[in-house]
């Protein structure tokens, strides 16, 4: 099989319609297998205000209260996927949207409540995060994957998984497309002629959103970071040039390279086929 690429667009992206219909466009031209993860928070946060809620983020993490988990239900799983799935059959695309609780796709574990210091007075707070998933990339039906891959049909999927016990969960899109793309690069083929299991896919991943990859000076468009290793992203945090949802997004990214996945690319959405944006390596130089 081709590589895979698995390729993951943010909110800010599916929130706005002239960049969404741009990068179905592209992605519809890319040949071969591919797998999209789409988030769909910035739409969210909006219809939690329009129903009355506060939405609560941490560390660029959604608190997951039963009234919110609702909400992220109804957007990413209804609005933002089908409506995805529209535009890439506008596009020649064959798709089917998905969440994980669908043929147990993406089962997660519900995180626990943890203790964090508070940045005002250094106290010890405890946070509980609600009905927010981890995932555990052993945790995903790779082999589903692969049989609509194989099909022709691009699986698209939202950021919704379930824990086997009948319960929803709120898991990050970022966390969703490591997963994935490991789970992916991990899955045993079929047995060849001589009864052994075949190899893992080579699989890609690339992080679409707003900006033109990771930036030096969040205010500066044009300080895209070419490249970034382990070592030089300990240094950027601790300088602070990366934060909120960047963090999450990197941390994905570096498991994925560490866990079998060939290349990891943060770039612009509108620049999907082309070779711009951050490249992260697990290799120092």
């Amino acid at each position: 099989m081709d590589e895979i690429k698995v390729i993951k667009i943010g909110g800010n992206v599916v929130d706005n319609p002239l960049l969404l219909e741009q990068f179905i466009h592209d992605f519809s031209t890319i040949d071969g297998p591919k797998v999209l993860v789409h988030g769909g928070g910035v739409m969210a946060s909006q219809m939690q205000r329009q129903l009355g809620q506060q939405p609560v983020m941490i560390d660029g993490r959604r608190v997951t209260d039963t009234d919110t988990l609702k909400v992220v239900t109804m957007v990413y799983a209804g609005w933002c996927s089908k409506s995805i799935v529209a535009l890439l059959q506008k596009h020649g695309c064959n798709a089917v949207g998905l969440c994980g609780s669908d043929a147990d796709l993406i089962r997660a574990t519900r995180r626990p409540p943890v203790s964090k210091t508070s940045p005002e007075d250094g106290s010890a707070v405890t946070i509980d995060y609600g009905y927010v998933g981890d995932v555990d990339p052993g945790m995903i039906n790779a082999g589903f994957l692969h049989s609509l891959i194989n099909a022709g049909i691009t699986p698209v999927i939202c950021a919704i998984t379930h824990d086997g016990k009948g319960n929803l969960l709120n898991t990050n899109a970022d966390t969703i497309a490591s997963a994935i793309a490991v789970s992916l690069a991990k899955d045993q083929q079929p047995a060849g002629q001589d009864g052994s299991d075949g190899p893992g896919c080579e699989v890609s991943l690339i992080y679409c959103f707003e900006k033109n990859g990771v930036l030096y000076d969040k205010d500066d468009d044009s300080s895209v970071i070419p490249e970034i290793t382990p070592g030089y992203y300990r240094l950027l945090k601790h300088e602070g040039r990366v934060a909120a949802g960047m963090i999450p997004k990197l941390d994905n990214a570096f498991s994925a390279l560490e866990n079998g996945v060939r290349q990891v690319v943060i770039k612009h959405s509108g620049n999907l086929c082309n070779g711009t944006g951050t490249v992260l390596t697990i290799r120092e130089s």
